[in-house]
């Protein structure tokens, strides 16, 4: 296993989730000079962006539907990636995957499927009403 996402699970609606990303697959276990990015898929429906950091970790971005609710994050080591998501609606469950790729600009953001190399499992979301 490349990526291992966690933190997921069920939660009113209005409430919070932070999800976790770590890197047991990539080299020394840590997301230095990787770009990160968050997906997620709902049932029925095509997987799709939901946030992004550089490998530089200095630019962000964010899917529209999201943006003022969720924030992606790495901690100093780099060694695990978050999602904090706040705000929750029934709209935002999906399974959440992370993903990682080290190639691409330094101060750039991905939001592609096909521009990201390596996967985590993903973790469920649910968010009740």
């Amino acid at each position: 296993v490349q990526l291992q996402a966690s933190g997921g699970g069920l939660v009113q609606a209005g409430g919070s989730l932070r999800l976790s990303c770590e890197a047991p697959g990539l080299t020394f276990r840590t997301f230095t000079d990787y770009a990160v990015g968050w997906f997620r898929q709902a049932p029925g429906k095509e997987r799709e962006f939901v946030a992004g950091m550089s490998r530089s970790t200095r630019a962000l971005s964010y899917a529209d539907s999201v943006k003022g609710r969720f924030t992606i994050s790495t901690d100093a080591s780099k060694i695990t990636v978050y999602l904090q998501m706040n705000r929750l609606n029934p709209d935002d469950t999906a399974v959440y995957y992370c993903a990682a790729t080290a190639r691409g600009a330094y101060n750039s953001t991905y939001k592609r499927m096909v521009d990201y190399y390596y996967w985590g499992q993903g973790t469920q979301v649910t968010v009740s009403s």
